[in-house]
């Protein structure tokens, strides 16, 4: 199984339901490239068409993976190695393979099936152990990925919902990406 994970700043949706671009934010960066070695990711794609917050990421990447940051804590520099930029979701797809869009599996996530069919964790556990090409993962950044993104993608996995109904699902990203990669790629335990 080759796993990726993808970050994605663009397109996403805003509050409004627009299509954006929203800014790299450190924190989803350090806790995402925790997630993603832990559960053995290959590589944490930041996906940005903004030169500029492309920089951004590798600077945090560099201090951490060659600087005062990796002699401090090593660990971090582990996880961080894990991280890639690019500026579109189709470098994404080439740099797994050769075929691109073609030779990957898309997986996407989202807080609401927006009434599209979407597949459940035992599911989509049951495939990935059986997946011959790469599969990528897309978490979306703002509200969410943007439709043509989700349309595009082999695998819609269920929104993740507490047992409790609270009313309120609006879970940061890297929280997301733990929650996710842990129903995936987590211990099953009895009971």
């Amino acid at each position: 199984m080759r796993l990726a994970l993808a970050l994605v700043h663009y397109p996403v949706l805003d509050r409004s339901g627009e299509s954006v671009t929203t800014a790299i934010t450190n924190l989803d960066l350090h806790d995402m490239a925790r997630s993603a070695r832990t559960y053995g990711a290959e590589r944490l794609f930041v996906v940005h068409p903004v030169a500029a917050q492309r920089a951004l990421a590798e600077r945090i990447k560099e201090h951490w993976v060659e600087g005062s940051g990796k002699r401090r804590i090593p660990d971090r520099a582990v996880a961080l190695d894990v991280l890639s930029t690019v500026s579109s979701l189709d470098e994404a797809y080439g740099a797994l393979s050769s075929a691109g869009r073609e030779g990957v599996e898309v997986w996407t996530t989202a807080a609401a099936s927006r009434g599209l069919p979407v597949t459940s964790y035992a599911a989509t556990r049951a495939r990935l152990a059986q997946a011959t090409r790469p599969v990528v993962l897309l978490f979306g950044t703002g509200w969410g990925l943007a439709p043509e993104v989700i349309a595009d993608a082999d695998v819609r996995i269920e929104p993740i919902r507490a047992a409790a109904s609270t009313g309120y699902n609006h879970l940061s990203v890297r929280a997301a990406c733990a929650i996710t990669l842990d129903r995936l790629l987590g211990e099953r335990t009895a009971g």
